[in-house]
């Protein structure tokens, strides 16, 4: 696994062993999310279930001005860990938050954080509780315009209320981008 495109462009990225609790987001899937995003210059940006961190660290390495990790796999989280450590990403950059994905929300709300770019990667087998869960959480976070982008299989959708602006399909993964406002 390794970054795609701009100034991270081909470094090397870890993944925990196995597959049992992470399901890195594949180079060809990363590509093709960021081709249909086109520029991120200077946007916030949130990775929900992070894993390695592959999508917010290509958001980051194409100009993104700040990524927020939100992972809780321990396996998982010092992946990130180290894959922001190699590449000398600063906390004023990358922040990562060990919690569940509904706490980190609550926690962002109460901040009056607001995020241009969300990315959406959760656990398959979990999409459709997701799916109703995370829209009422997620709303008072976007800012105007935000795009959100979610990962899940073709099988399962999060079903999410905002107008679709694309959708694609690499195999089993299907690929959704959001736009609210």
């Amino acid at each position: 696994m390794r970054v795609i495109a701009g100034r991270f462009g081909g470094r090397r990225l870890q993944a925990p062993k196995g597959r049992a609790t992470t399901r890195p987001t594949s180079d060809r899937v990363r590509e093709a999310v960021f081709s249909m995003l086109g520029t991120i210059a200077g946007e916030e940006v949130l990775d929900l279930f992070a894993g390695t961190g592959a999508l917010g660290i290509e958001a980051l390495s194409r100009g993104a001005k700040r990524a927020v990790f939100v992972e809780r796999d321990a396996a998982a989280l010092e992946a990130l860990r180290s894959n922001l450590a190699v590449l000398g990403l600063e906390a004023g950059e990358a922040e990562v938050r060990r919690t569940d994905a509904l706490d980190a929300l609550r926690s962002a709300r109460a901040r009056a954080e607001t995020y241009d770019l969300v990315l959406i990667d959760p656990p398959y087998r979990r999409a459709g509780a997701w799916g109703r869960e995370l829209p009422a959480a997620l709303e008072p976070l976007l800012a105007p315009k935000a795009r959100v982008v979610v990962e899940s299989d073709r099988r399962a959708s999060l079903g999410l209320p905002w107008e679709i602006v694309k959708e694609r399909r690499y195999g089993d993964t299907s690929i959704t981008i959001h736009r609210q406002g």
